[in-house]
Order: structure tokens, then C-alpha cells, then sequence
């Protein structure tokens, strides 16, 4: 692994703890084959997918992350090949497109920003100027001209690559709708005659809501700037150290998924002690030792995996220790 900071600046806890999240995706490379990897039982076992769905990105990031921690050609071959059977996506209607690209391709070391130039170009073609965004798509069913909270990190700086306007308009109307009433509510339908509706799915107190958009606000901080984005950060700055998976249901699971995503947005963000306190509590009471970061919920609503390790949670964890330990630098 790379030296990174110094120790006294790092937590003694942060290497180890970055170290055995890589050792995990050896781990799971070897059970998981040409699959993507979704979620994981308590026992570790993958429940895994053939084109890797919105979620394949984060297990590509994974793979050019150990690649660059071990400086193993085998690690990069891996993580090339993985982020190339992505490929399909680019052209699929999702603003989803964003997860699946940027965090692809960011930790990418190899040069080769062909795909991620490819998607960019297509989620410009996808943007709606009369919205002011990309649509939320229809890939994965349902009403197409949705605007939804996780449809705009990875989007944003994916865009920032071609139109830095559209990407600084498409979160600026996220933040508008998603903050702009209470209850929050983290996903819009609009129609023609009626305009933007707030659905009820996923619910106002859901965990993600808050975290994704906090992420795509350190995202566009560089396009937007940071004074203009500051009040809208405080706002979304979390209150425990991991959240509820649901705010509106205090007997039910907390999601460790949302509080890594929050991490990450942090560190970007610079607020680096509040960073730390949360990914201190991650790895104390929710990091296997190998490797394996527990009780993240990926939809209450449905009960499928609410007490569980998530390929995101997994990234997003990482991807914070990266960050934290020097391994990587903002991008």
C-alpha cells in the first residue's frame, strides 16, 4: 500500500482497517467470477448479477482500488476487465449512469478514459434543458421523467467532463425539489400538465437520501463553488454517526451504506473530523476483521438485505479510507 499521510495525521486504525476491505474483494473476485457482486448474508455469502445492474461501478472502483494499493498487473487486469463488461450501460436510459461510470472508472490508473468519455457524451444527449436535468430513465421500469436523489451522484462530475453548466443545473434542481418542502421527499414525477409530483418512494426518512446528495454537492463544489453550495451542505449534514435506514421507523436497522457515502462526501468536503468520527464507528462496530462492513440496508421497505454488506457500502468504506489514508487524492 502507499505510504499515503504520515501516521501521526492517520488514524492507527485506518490502514488495517483499508487493508482487510482489499483482502475482502480478492475474496469475493474468486467467488464471484465474471458476476457482480450486489450484497452479501451476515455469513458472507454474495447474492451476485450478470451485468452488474446500477450498482456495477462500485464493484469496478473496488478492483482499481486494490490494483493500486497492491501494484499487482494481475489486480489491474482485473479491474480492466471488470470495468470493460460495463461497456452495455452506456448507451442504457439511466441517469444511474453516473454510479455506474464515474466510480468505474475514477480510481482508474491505466489512462484509458475511452468509456467514461463514451457514457459522459451519452448522459449529454439524455439532458432534458427544458428540466434542466437528466431524467431518471427507464432501464429499470417505471415512469421515465423521474428525478430521484441517487440519480445525481457520479452524474454530476460525469457531466462536469462535458457540460459543466448541465451538471452544475442538473443537481441544482435536485437540491430544489429534494430540499425545497417538508417532509423531504427524495424522488419527483413530472408531468406535463401537472409538473413535479413528490413520491413517496423511497420514503421521506430514507437513509440515502440525505448522503447522496451531500456526496454530489462535494462533487460539484469545484463546478459550482463552495459558497453557493454551503448553506445547502449544512442542511444535509447528518445527525448520528449512522443513520436509521428509515428515520421514520427508530425500531428498525440503521444503514452503514448511507453513513460510508456520508464519510466519503466529507472527506471531499473537508470537514475531516466528522469524517473520521464516522468511519471510527464503522470500523469498531461494523467491520468484520475480514474485511466485511456489516448492517448496511439496501431497501426496508421491501425487507431485501436490511442487515447486510452492500457492494456500495464496501466502495464508499474504501474509498473513505483511501481518501483518509493518502492512498488516493480528491479527485
Amino acid at each position: 500500500m502507499s505510504a499515503g499521510v504520515p501516521d501521526a495525521q492517520c488514524p492507527a486504525w485506518a490502514r488495517p482497517a483499508l487493508e482487510s476491505v482489499l483482502d475482502r474483494v480478492a475474496v469475493t473476485r474468486a467467488g464471484a467470477g465474471d458476476r457482480f457482486p450486489l450484497y452479501a448474508d451476515p455469513d458472507g455469502r454474495w447474492t451476485t448479477t450478470g451485468r452488474g445492474s446500477w450498482t456495477g461501478g462500485f464493484w469496478a472502483g473496488l478492483q482499481w482500488l486494490r490494483a493500486r494499493s497492491t501494484g499487482d498487473p494481475a489486480d489491474r487486469e482485473a479491474a480492466r476487465l471488470c470495468t470493460a463488461r460495463l461497456t452495455d450501460w452506456t448507451e442504457a436510459d439511466t441517469a444511474t449512469r453516473g454510479l455506474i461510470f464515474w466510480y468505474g472508472t475514477v480510481l482508474a490508473d491505466d489512462g484509458d478514459l475511452t468509456l467514461r468519455e463514451r457514457a459522459a457524451r451519452a448522459c449529454r444527449d439524455a439532458f432534458d434543458g427544458e428540466l434542466g436535468l437528466v431524467p431518471w430513465g427507464s432501464a429499470f421500469g417505471g415512469p421515465r421523467m423521474l428525478a430521484r436523489a441517487d440519480g445525481v451522484p457520479g452524474l454530476v462530475p460525469l457531466l462536469a467532463t462535458v457540460d459543466a453548466e448541465m451538471a452544475v443545473s442538473h443537481l441544482r434542481r435536485h437540491l430544489g425539489l429534494c430540499l425545497g418542502q417538508r417532509p423531504r421527499h427524495w424522488a419527483w414525477q413530472h408531468e406535463p400538465t401537472a409538473g413535479w409530483t413528490a413520491r413517496e418512494e423511497p420514503p421521506p426518512g430514507w437513509s440515502r437520501g440525505p448522503a447522496w446528495l451531500l456526496l454530489a454537492v462535494a462533487e460539484a463544489v469545484p463546478h459550482a463553488g463552495f459558497g453557493e453550495l454551503v448553506d445547502v451542505t449544512a442542511e444535509l449534514m447528518p445527525g448520528d454517526l449512522v443513520p436509521l435506514a428509515d428515520a421514520a421507523r427508530p425500531d428498525g436497522p440503521r444503514d452503514t451504506s448511507a453513513a460510508a457515502v456520508t464519510a466519503t462526501a466529507l472527506l471531499l468536503l473537508g470537514h475531516r473530523s466528522r469524517a473520521v468520527a464516522v468511519l471510527d464507528e464503522l470500523v469498531r462496530s461494523h467491520l468484520t476483521g475480514d474485511g466485511r462492513l456489516l448492517d448496511g440496508c439496501y431497501d426496508l421497505a421491501s425487507a431485501t438485505a436490511v442487515r447486510h454488506e452492500l457492494i456500495w457500502g464496501d466502495f464508499f468504506l474504501a474509498y473513505a479510507l483511501a481518501l483518509l489514508t493518502g492512498l488516493v487524492e480528491p479527485e
